[in-house]
């Protein structure tokens, strides 16, 4: 028997389409109305970035158009969602408020807090496995991914009849008092990514038709457009977590060939990293702050702050850790094994706490997660769970051979290496004078030597490691 009013607490989860929380409050209700809170907490956040910002507000601003569609609209209030939600129950007379379960410590002790005092119910929505039923026959959590990978695979997964339908219409009571969707900070236009769920529909079906089949040999190349590129509309819920499962388990399904079905599957796999993460962050809260392995919190770090500056700015002297922090920098986004290669150089070369990088990650990325970015930052860091041994560290010169071997990726976002040969591409300062010269790039004076002696700079890791 359906009540008067529900409220739709809208968190992470920027879409009509395959939303349990939307779908379980217009069962509930004859009326809904689609709430986003401006929360101080996290606005005021150190980890808050700007790009992400500007990437959230156009999300809201076309999730509003699509509500308008089906006579709806967005109601956007401001302060602690308790009160928030309390003012706006009274003021519609709602009876239950619905959202999709979020499992950030922040989020936890939110929703907690509000379900103290007024009637929340929580939907799934971020994750297809919830943390709590992917665990070892104990009962006790998985801290190694590849049993988890493989209890995860073993429940029911999601099929095309799960997925929910957008609602053709939604009744809101009218002329609720609404704020402005933020317009500060402003979309970049180096931004390449569109906000919305209509674009990320697109983005998925052009990713499925014509890259997933290469999807496991593409995917490390830094320099073709070989990955999903959905991170920023999973972190935002402007897909669901099932849809991308869904569609990754029929493309397994309909590959004509091996190379197909594993391209398939190694992309599944990457999703369940995700819900692994999440699963780690859950259970494990203190790797938020500190490492996973607690005993690697007495790392001495040398914290350099002018050599952190350089890491942050891309002048390191090494060509493909520069050029990708340089992307980040200028569109919110890196590639996936660039960001395992600068955060080796930052961590392991420079011997800098992986939690300064960890923060400015947050502060770039317009897919900035926070238990993804934790768990690839302590895995490359080698203080988190399934970590790279502490003695692997990237070696930047190879890996910029292996992933970019034509320096494509390096002269696009450093223009000063523009002419430079493929044979120095990867390590310029072994261009003899002449070549640097015939190439305009001068080695320290258009373009920064190496700022450190990697063989010097690998003992300096193994040393201060071994040490805990």
């Amino acid at each position: 028997m359906t009540t008067q009013t529900a409220i739709w607490w809208i968190r992470r989860d920027l879409r009509l389409a395959d939303n349990e929380a939307l779908t379980a409050a217009l069962r509930a209700a004859a009326q809904v109305v689609p709430l986003f809170i401006l929360d101080p907490a996290l606005l005021a956040s150190d980890y808050v970035g700007a790009k992400r910002l500007a990437f959230l507000w156009a999300g809201l601003r076309q999730l509003d158009a699509d509500l308008r569609q089906r006579g709806s609209y967005l109601v956007v209030r401001q302060g602690a969602p308790t009160a928030v939600l309390t003012h706006l129950l009274q003021e519609t007379d709602a009876s239950a408020i619905y959202a999709a379960e979020d499992f950030s410590l922040y989020a936890r002790r939110r929703d907690t807090a509000v379900a103290q005092q007024l009637p929340l119910h929580l939907r799934p929505g971020v994750v297809v496995q919830h943390p709590d039923e992917v665990l070892k026959r104990d009962g006790r959590p998985y801290t190694v991914f590849t049993p988890f990978s493989k209890a995860w695979r073993s429940r029911p997964l999601p099929t095309p009849a799960d997925l929910l339908s957008a609602p053709q219409r939604i009744y809101t009571p009218a002329d609720l008092p609404t704020l402005p969707i933020p317009v500060d900070p402003v979309l970049p236009t180096t931004l390449p990514f569109v906000a919305g769920e209509t674009a990320v529909r697109q983005q998925l079906t052009t990713f499925i038709n014509t890259r997933i089949a290469a999807y496991k040999n593409d995917r490390d190349f830094v320099a073709i457009d070989g990955t999903s590129s959905l991170s920023p509309y999973l972190r935002f819920g402007m897909v669901s977590a099932r849809q991308a499962v869904v569609a990754a388990l029929d493309a397994y399904r309909q590959a004509t060939t091996e190379a197909a079905r594993q391209g398939a599957d190694t992309w599944l796999n990457e999703l369940i990293w995700r819900e692994f993460y999440v699963a780690i962050l859950y259970h494990f809260p203190h790797g938020r702050r500190g490492s996973f392995r607690p005993e690697y919190d007495a790392i001495l770090w040398r914290n350099d702050v002018e050599e952190f500056a350089a890491w942050r700015a891309g002048q390191t002297g090494y060509p493909i850790v520069d050029a990708a922090m340089r992307q980040l920098q200028q569109t919110g986004w890196m590639h996936n094994r660039a960001r395992m290669i600068v955060a080796s150089f930052l961590v392991k070369d420079l011997l800098i706490d992986w939690r300064w990088g960890e923060k400015w990650f947050m502060q770039q990325l317009v897919d900035g997660d926070p238990a993804a970015n934790n768990g690839g930052w302590q895995w490359t860091a080698g203080t988190g769970t399934d970590a790279a041994p502490y003695f692997r560290i990237f070696n930047p010169v190879i890996q910029s051979q292996k992933f970019d071997p034509q320096g494509a990726y390096i002269r696009r976002w450093v223009p000063e290496l523009a002419r430079v040969t493929v044979e120095f591409i990867h390590a310029p300062w072994q261009m003899p004078p002449w070549q640097q010269q015939r190439s305009g790039c001068v080695i320290g004076q258009h373009y920064p030597r190496p700022m450190v002696d990697r063989k010097l700079a690998r003992q300096r890791a193994l040393d201060a490691y071994q040490v805990v």
